[in-house]
């Protein structure tokens, strides 16, 4: 099923300069980038993003973290992108994730694991619905789709 999911390159990940070949693993794969745009996350807005944590204990390192740097926003369409991102960043924990997956490969942390992908559908409609407008996201059918898979798979 063609899906849209929110990306975001957080703050280590703009800081450490991973950004490009981050983003040069979801196009390998054949992703299409449909919105990108780099923003300063305000604490309003971590609040709204990250609104299910606001109360634990953690939260404040997070606000702090999340707000510390720039990061890069990105809208990511393809066939089954919800899921298959997220395996592609692997477990949260550097520390525990596979070798070949970004966190596996960049990370060390649990707090600083250079990338958030949307966790399911409802909370990439929610998600992307607070960094990008409408006008923002850009469709559109890429002329390399017909060799990346068959016209019967989307």
């Amino acid at each position: 099923m063609l899906q849209r999911t929110l990306v975001l390159l957080k703050p280590d990940c703009v800081e450490r300069r991973l950004m490009g070949q981050i983003i040069a693993r979801f196009e390998a794969k054949g992703f299409n980038i449909s919105g990108m745009k780099m923003l300063r996350v305000t604490p309003d807005l971590a609040k709204q993003h990250y609104a299910e944590h606001v109360s634990k204990p953690f939260y404040p390192s997070l606000e702090a973290f999340i707000t510390s740097a720039p990061i890069v926003a990105m809208c990511i369409e393809g066939l089954d992108v919800i899921r298959v991102i997220r395996e592609m960043l692997g477990a949260t924990n550097g520390l525990n994730a596979a070798a070949g997956t970004i966190r596996g490969d960049f990370s060390s942390s649990r707090q600083m694991n250079l990338v958030h992908a949307s966790d399911s559908l409802a909370s990439a409609e929610r998600e992307l619905s607070l960094y990008f407008s409408n006008d923002q996201i850009l469709p559109h059918k890429l002329l390399l789709t017909p060799s990346l898979r068959a016209v019967d798979e989307g």
